[in-house]
């Protein structure tokens, strides 16, 4: 039944902050690493799982969310996941070891995997029918720009404090949005008490999902199929994904309800849900890389480009939600959305190395609009035949696979830059050469200018080849971005025409006979 006056809005609230404990925290940690590996003494090989074991947990309880606040309760399930969340964030700032600072990283991502999609339930639950796509709009404000601010959040707190902050600062919301879930969410009845366990199901999500997420992370890393255990865990994937799917189309109690996939609006808006992780994760990743490694700008400086697309979005989303209960098209929005997102990455595709923190200004808040047209449009499209407890499994399994796109966005466009790195390279270099004029002009001025400085003719002329040895590298690597850029932006191009397979509703709602 949905809730009315100040009781709704603070249950929005609650929600919208429990959900961002977990997406900030997506991020967040990845500002730190360098600090963090030089605090414990690690190598950033090892580092980097504190992002992958952390993603590993997180992607496999999503799927399983549904059935976990079904069974204990949603209040009961959100309210723990809350109180866990925040006392591992801060049992990893006081963590004295890397293998601690894992182990508790891990523990986050299990209690981070039943925020968001309990939260999106539960606001789907606590608003009248009419105006869920209103409600799906507040949700989206956390599910965007979350991971989008964490770094510029993170670049703040290293600026003033030490890396166990990033930690420590969750404790007083994780406190807040407790008390506020226990004294204003209402319970749900506990519909899957008593019912057995489906143990073999929850083996074959955490075997599959698990080592999928893990090749993903670590893929590029380790050189993909030339290192045998990511060939093992890819083996693993497959083979567990497809007895998973037996095992939950063939049990009475499955603990993912797969049969929801028949729903052709709800199958084809995973997949575009999927597309969405690609592209917000993706860029996410991809443009501070190329922005401190490429431009020398410092993370401080990075997060603060990100803040002027998040008000776009945040300034959006409450519309969006409007337009939708007005009865515009979902379909129409999220074209515009895919269309917007595509012209952020060709803007960005023609990027220079004279390009300066003005020249991303436009490309961001460009990003910003789109990402307010894709959110909710998409999960709106993606939820509206499902009702019930339907809900709660659905919206679990639109969450992971939001962050599995993300997963694949992300190692997809790491093996693109260091196989066309390469490329370019090769390209370049058949430049470089006596018979080129531009290149022995280029040389002989370099060695000129360093022997008018004091350097011997073959210690000039060293310098010189260095000099240029690096401007190849530099104009690599630039290629090399803006080819992941280009490659971004098409992918979510194509994909507009799948909008149009998934049915029109005159008014898009989701039908909620919630309990």
């Amino acid at each position: 039944m949905a809730e009315v006056g100040f009781k709704k809005w603070i249950i929005t609230f609650t929600v919208i902050t429990a959900s961002l404990l977990e997406l900030i925290d997506t991020t967040i940690v990845n500002v730190a690493i360098p600090q963090i590996q030089g605090n414990l003494g690690a190598t950033l090989e090892d580092v980097a799982w504190l992002s992958t074991g952390y993603a590993v947990a997180n992607v496999i309880i999503l799927p399983m969310s549904g059935w976990l606040g079904s069974r204990f309760g949603r209040k009961n399930y959100f309210l723990t996941s809350i109180i866990v969340f925040t006392l591992v964030s801060f049992l990893c700032g006081n963590a004295t070891s890397l293998n601690e600072l894992i182990l508790f990283r891990i523990l986050q991502g299990v209690a981070g995997g039943g925020l968001i999609s309990t939260a999106q339930a539960i606001l789907i639950e606590t608003w009248p029918r009419e105006d869920v796509g209103i409600a799906t709009a507040l949700f989206g404000l956390g599910a965007v720009v979350g991971p989008t601010v964490g770094p510029t959040i993170g670049g703040y707190i290293l600026e003033i404090a030490d890396w166990p902050w990033i930690f420590y600062v969750n404790i007083p919301v994780g406190i807040l949005a407790a008390y506020c879930t226990y004294t204003f969410i209402r319970e749900t009845p506990k519909d899957g008490k008593g019912k057995p366990v489906d143990w073999w199901g929850i083996g074959l999500l955490a075997v599959a999902v698990g080592s999928l997420q893990t090749v993903l992370e670590k893929g590029e890393s380790e050189d993909w199929f030339s290192t045998p255990y990511i060939t093992g865990l890819a083996v693993a994937s497959v083979f567990g994904l497809l007895l998973f799917i037996w095992r939950e189309t063939t049990t009475e109690f499955p603990i993912v309800n797969l049969r929801i996939m028949k729903k052709r609006s709800f199958s084809i808006g995973m997949f575009t849900s999927f597309i969405l992780g690609f592209g917000l994760y993706g860029s996410v990743f991809v443009f501070p890389v190329f922005a401190q490694n490429l431009l020398g700008f410092t993370p401080l400086q990075t997060g603060k480009l990100f803040i002027a697309g998040g008000i776009c979005t945040i300034a959006m989303m409450p519309f969006i939600g409007i337009m939708l209960k007005k009865g515009v098209p979902a379909q129409f929005m999220a074209t515009g959305g895919m269309f917007l997102f595509f012209v952020f990455c060709w803007m960005l595709s023609n990027s220079t190395l004279a390009s300066g923190t003005g020249d991303f200004f436009w490309p961001l808040v460009i990003r910003g609009f789109g990402m307010a047209l894709l959110f909710v449009p998409l999960t709106t499209l993606a939820m509206q035949d499902l009702s019930g407890p339907e809900i709660g499994q659905g919206s679990g399994l639109n969450n992971m696979s939001r962050q599995l796109g993300g997963s694949f966005g992300i190692a997809a466009l790491t093996t693109l830059i260091h196989v066309r790195a390469g490329f370019h390279r090769s390209s370049l270099l058949t430049n470089i050469n006596e018979y080129n004029p531009s290149f022995v002009q280029k040389l002989n001025g370099l060695t000129n200018n360093f022997m008018a400085k004091g350097a011997s003719f073959i210690d000039a002329k060293l310098m010189a080849m260095k000099a240029i040895e690096g401007s190849v590298i530099k104009q690599t690597m630039l290629l090399t971005y803006n080819d992941a850029y280009w490659v971004a932006g098409l992918i979510m191009l194509f994909s507009i025409p799948l909008l149009y397979l998934q049915k029109f509703k005159k008014n898009a709602n989701i039908v909620t006979d919630a309990h």
